[in-house]
């Protein structure tokens, strides 16, 4: 079972922490300042935190040894995550050889990294791209906390996954990587004349005629439901009842064990809420080397459907040479009742956000990204689409 005292003691013992990072105004921390973070003791691992874990906005989050499977979800409130799973606690699982996390089932994971933050430096938490593509919802949560995924300024102590395999059942391991953190002081959102501005210079939405939906300093984005010109494949609905997922593997899994294909010449779909699916947006997005944008991923003034887990762009998504962008893939559930979705019908908002300083490496650029120039593209444990 749980033991609070352990997690008392560890943070009441963590470093004091040193200068806060040389950034300049409010914004996002680009990975020079997240370095920084690192090396003054503000974000610290029970094990050394990777240079491969650090990305262009983002810091990987790294699943600890031990899962506990819990009868239902809970914010801590006025109390610690430890003090709550002491009652809320259906049996421990160890992770140290692998585990499967069962579909349907809810379990929260204490995660490596733990926290010790200046004052005016938060947070901010979201699942990372194949964690979304595999329907796996996850959430942090920070002990005290009032709300999920959101860090609040100055906040010391230890961080906790709340895990739910919706579709497959997964299997992980200690350091496995299914949620990322962005730090920031303050905020400098792109909105009205300034999101039009950066749009004229950068393009940030393209791929199709016309000017993008601009509202209330976020840009619209409309699914893509045409189809190809050769088969009308417009996205992938996951199977029920498939096999399990080892997180580890790349370019293993063969799509048809897991996914059926959606094909469709009378651009639409009806969402049903049993089902999830991959689909794509008909805009190409681009992220340019200032700025970090984030998805608004449920609306209910499009639609009663999520299309968004994973909402962080990282700066230089889509941003090259080429000027072409890269397509957003969609991983769309519908809620409550049927939904019908018809091509080029708006299905997603974007925040864009500029950085504190330039980000020292780009996504797409030598980052181990795994989504750049994508189309229509599942989680990188199956087998690209030829």
């Amino acid at each position: 079972m749980p033991d609070p005292a352990t997690y008392r003691t560890l943070f009441a013992e963590m470093p004091a922490t040193a200068q806060a990072p040389s950034t300049r105004g409010p914004g996002v921390f680009a990975d020079p300042a997240l370095r920084e973070l690192i090396a003054t003791n503000q974000v610290v691992g029970d094990e050394p935190i990777g240079e491969d874990q650090i990305q262009p906005a983002s810091v990987d989050l790294r699943l600890g040894r031990w899962a506990y499977r819990v009868r239902a979800s809970f914010l801590p409130g006025d109390s610690t995550v430890m003090d709550k799973l002491a009652s809320f606690t259906m049996h421990r699982i160890d992770l140290a050889e692998g585990a499967v996390l069962e579909r349907g089932c809810v379990y929260i994971v204490p995660l490596m990294e733990r926290l010790h933050l200046q004052s005016g430096i938060s947070g901010l938490t979201n699942p990372k791209s194949s964690t979304g593509r595999l329907d796996i919802f996850t959430r942090v949560i920070a002990d005290r906390a009032t709300s999920f995924d959101k860090i609040e300024s100055g906040y010391r102590g230890p961080l906790f996954l709340e895990v739910a395999p919706r579709t497959f059942s997964v299997l992980v391991r200690p350091g496995t990587r299914l949620s990322q953190i962005r730090f920031q002081r303050g905020s400098d959102i792109a909105t009205g004349a300034k999101l039009r501005e950066l749009h004229k210079r950068v393009r940030l939405i393209g791929g199709v005629a016309g000017e993008p939906i601009f509202r209330e300093g976020l840009v619209g984005v409309t699914g893509e439901l045409d189809g190809d010109a050769a088969t009308g494949l417009v996205g992938y609905r996951a199977k029920k009842h498939a096999d399990v997922i080892d997180l580890e593997r790349r370019a293993h899994y063969e799509i048809q064990d897991f996914w059926e294909p959606i094909h469709t010449r009378t651009q639409r779909l009806i969402l049903d809420p049993d089902d999830f699916y991959i689909l794509v947006t008909r805009e190409s997005v681009t992220i340019p080397p200032d700025h970090a944008a984030e998805m608004v991923a449920y609306d209910t003034m499009v639609g009663e459907f999520r299309v968004h887990y994973a909402g962080f762009f990282d700066p230089g998504f889509g941003h090259g040479g080429d000027g072409e962008g890269s397509r957003a893939v969609l991983e769309v559930r519908s809620h409550e009742v049927p939904f019908l979705l018809e091509h080029g019908q708006t299905v997603g908002w974007l925040r864009y956000e500029r950085l504190t300083a330039p980000a020292s490496k780009l996504y797409g650029s030598g980052a181990g990204s795994n989504y750049q120039r994508q189309g229509l593209q599942l989680a990188k444990q199956f087998k690209r689409l030829s």
